[in-house]
Parts: structure tokens; sequence; C-alpha cells
């Protein structure tokens, strides 16, 4: 028999440790369990979308990879990152035998009305800031023309889909599973957050000094807003309305969206502006908290603790609990199995 012990409530960045099954070895297993299961998920989709783009007669890149156009092409990338959704929840289920919707805030589930205010937040600090991109130096490029509403109303479309969920599958994984697995062994949110945060920019690859340092930046405050809120959704809506508004510009011009750079590309006027935005929405966040109550822990597992033994037995304390049973070759007592009463 055993009793639940009182324990300290988890904070978002410890939930890996919300099972009563956590072993230390589960986050390391499930990281590498993740990595496999999502190269086969994109190495499928990739097979399926080629053979598709092949037998429509799509044309061919130098590489050999097919070229659906800058819109599809687009929606593609976009996927083959959302992919990772379930992948993640699938992993947290399976190897962290913990709840799914533990990763995504210590409720266990997306608080939707939170997020939707955390989007409302970002949107207007966000488009003030990409309007001010326009005044910059070489914020708006002479040599380039308006797309037209028969290419931007489609792709405007898709981008209003897909880009949410790509958002929220790299906050799942960099946010959330990498930040719960430093958390498992690491109490302070900072070293749990921080890692997670180098390893995001370096997923983007290395563009320009000022541009990594702008993703680290990113990581970093989308790390402090989940721990701080104790959930991702205040992190979703930073990244999710911040890729809205750079796809969204890229489309409406020729040609926008064939370009292969990344924010890690970006030149240090534009990191500037990214970084006083980033900390215009963290600051309204933070304000926004101080006037709600929102859940920041869950309830720790209970922890077993030795059985006491009923009392009666005139023990002392320390003492070794008498056998049930007499111990092998001594006789039954009398009304006990093997023994001459009948009870």
């Amino acid at each position: 028999m055993t009793h639940p012990s009182p324990c300290a409530p988890l904070p978002h960045h410890r939930l890996a440790r919300l099972s009563p099954r956590y072993r230390w070895w589960r986050p390391l297993v499930g990281t590498l369990v993740f990595v496999v299961l999502y190269v086969a998920a994109t190495g499928l989709l990739d097979a399926v979308t080629s053979a598709l783009g092949t037998r429509r007669g799509y044309p061919k890149n130098p590489d050999g990879s097919v070229d659906f156009g800058p819109v599809s092409g687009t929606a593609l990338d976009l996927l083959f990152i959302a992919v990772a959704i379930p992948v993640v929840l699938l992993v947290v289920r399976w190897i962290g035998r913990r709840p799914a919707g533990s990763v995504s805030s210590v409720t266990g589930r997306l608080r939707w009305r939170w997020l939707a205010l955390c989007l409302l937040t970002a949107a207007p600090v966000f488009a003030l800031m990409s309007g001010a991109g326009f005044l910059l130096p070489d914020g708006a490029d002479q040599g380039d023309r308006w797309a037209g509403w028969a290419v931007f109303g489609p792709a405007l479309a898709m981008l209003v889909v897909l880009v949410p969920l790509q958002t929220a599958a790299e906050e799942y994984v960099f946010r959330g599973w990498l930040t719960q697995t430093f958390g498992a062994y690491l109490r302070s949110p900072w070293c749990a957050f921080l890692p997670q945060a180098v390893l995001f920019a370096a997923a983007h690859g290395w563009g320009t000094p000022w541009g990594f340092a702008d993703l680290v930046v990113f990581g970093a405050a989308g790390g402090w807003l989940t721990w701080r809120t104790g959930g991702l959704e205040a992190s979703v809506a930073l990244h999710a309305v911040t890729n809205l508004f750079a796809f969204g510009i890229s489309a409406a011009v020729v040609g926008g969206l064939d370009t292969d750079d990344t924010a890690a590309d970006a030149a240090w006027q534009l990191v500037a502006l990214d970084v006083v935005s980033i900390a215009l929405y963290t600051a309204a966040v933070a304000w926004l908290l101080r006037r709600r109550t929102l859940d920041r822990t869950a309830p720790a597992p209970p922890q077993p603790t030795p059985a006491v033994p009923p009392s009666g037995y005139g023990l002392l304390p320390g003492a070794p609990v008498p056998p049930p049973w007499p111990e092998q070759g001594a006789p039954f007592p009398p009304g006990r199995p093997g023994g001459s009463g009948r009870g």
C-alpha cells in the first residue's frame, strides 16, 4: 500500500517529471525517437509528393527535386515542418508516459481564449514594426513589383492556414519537448530554455551574426513566455504573427516566395526592429498576466511512501514486522492451511 506524499507543483519546463512512471532516461530516449520518427514521416511525405508531382508533369529543379512553384512549394515546406506536431504528441504519450497535452500547457491542453488574446496583442505590435521596416534604407527595394491579387490572394489564404501549423510545430519541438527535456534535469528555467534557443537559431541555418543573435533572442523570449504563462500559447502567438507578416510581405511581391533567405540572413537594421517588437510584445503579455488569473504550475504526481503497518502489532519503532506465515519448514498453526484446525 502507498500513500501520496506532498510534492512541489511543477512549472511547464519540469513537466517531463509529471508522470509517476518518469525515469531519467525517458527524455533522452524520447528525443532520439522523435528524430527517427520525424525523419521517417518527412521522408514518406517527400516520396509521396515527389511521385505525384512527377506524375502530373511538374518541372525538375537542378538537384532533381520537383519544382511545384512558389505557392505550392512554400505550402509543402510548411507542411514538412507541421508534421512535427503529431510526432511530438506521440513521443510525449508513448515514451514520456504522460498526457500528450502536458507539452501544451500545465492544464494539459491549449488554452484557446488565452491564445486568442495573445494573437490580438501581437498583431498590432508587429504590424507597426513591419510598417517601420519599409522606412529603413533597404526596406523597400525599388525593383519589387506588386504581384497582383490573382497571385497574392491564394498565397495569403494558404499562409493563413499553414503558417500557424508550421509555427506551432516549431514551438512544440523547441519550447515544448526540448525545453521540458532540459527541464527534466535542470530546475532553473533559464538553464532549461537557453539551450533550446541556441538550437532553434541553429535550425534556421548560419546566416549573418545579427540574424543568428535575433533568433536566439526570439527563442529565449519564447522560452520565458512559456515558463511565465505556464504554456505555449503566448510563444505560439508571437511566432505565428511574426511569420505571417514576413511571409505575407514576401508573397505580395513578384518572386518573393522564391527566395531561400531565412530569418538567419537578416540585416542588423531589421534585427533591431525585431528585437524591439519582441520586447514590446513580451512586456504587453507580462502586463496582461497581472490582470488575469492563469495557471502556471501543474500538481506533481503522488510519490510513493513506505507502507505503515497497522496499529496493534505492539512493535517498537524500527522493529521488523513479523512475517504473516511461518518460515519454510515450520508447522502451520491451527486454523491455517495445512494445520489441524478447521478454522
